[in-house]
């Protein structure tokens, strides 16, 4: 069975409860989850796992968001950390990056061309929670097949996105979904999943285990 470790915790999300279901959907693909909040000291050598998906909301905020709780998840994450989950996609291993990823590490000036894409404060934003429809690229081995679904989110919008970036999928005229090729491994953005109920829906539970399976160069089927 494929391992994966999840880098988890933040602020205004309940990453303890996603991180569960996403290791409870990511299990149907066949990838066994060890989660963490020690993300510094998780990538303090590199991880003994196959794949690597930070559901985490770490970062510098430098320009005083969310102050209160500034001291609790502050994080930059050091030269260190970064080599090594660099070395993990050049060593060809997968990394799963969920919805805040896009606003980690705003001191790593290489994080967004990892990522493919990258919050800025003042420019990018989201409406309120609620029902979105989700609409598929059916372009790439991750969506092959797969229909348009309603889903409880938030969309995240005008993000900073690369030109090289193709959506596999996208609500509200945004790009919400995407896979690339970084280094010698492979990487799967999904902007989706703010809570619990994102993972309600089968589509997204579909789609999260044949980006799994993609990241792990596994044939991409059907998730049991």
């Amino acid at each position: 069975m494929a391992r994966n470790l999840i880098l988890s915790g933040g602020v205004a999300h309940d990453f303890a409860a996603t991180s569960r279901t996403l290791a409870e959907v990511l299990l149907e693909a066949g990838v066994e989850s060890e989660i963490t909040d020690d993300i510094a000291g998780a990538l303090s050598e590199p991880p003994q796992v196959d794949l690597i998906t930070l559901n985490a909301m770490r970062w510098c905020n430098q320009r005083g968001h969310f102050e209160d709780q500034r001291d609790q998840w502050h994080l930059s994450l050091g030269q260190d950390a970064r080599a090594v989950l660099l070395d993990h996609l050049n060593k060809g291993g997968g990394l799963l990056a969920m919805h805040t990823a896009s606003i980690c590490f705003d001191d790593w000036q290489g994080w967004p061309r990892v990522l493919g894409a990258s919050w800025k404060w003042g420019k990018s934003h989201h409406p309120p929670i609620g029902w979105t429809t989700v609409h598929v690229n059916r372009d790439h081995v991750i969506t092959d097949g797969l229909r348009d679904f309603d889903v409880v989110d938030e969309v995240y919008s005008d993000l900073d996105v690369l030109p090289d970036v193709t959506p596999l999928a996208t609500s509200m005229g945004q790009p919400v979904l995407w896979a690339r090729n970084v280094r010698r491994g492979r990487l799967v953005y999904d902007a989706l999943g703010h809570d619990t109920r994102s993972y309600d829906s089968p589509v997204h539970r579909t789609l999260l285990c044949r980006a799994a399976q993609w990241l792990l160069r596994q044939p991409v089927g059907i998730c049991e």
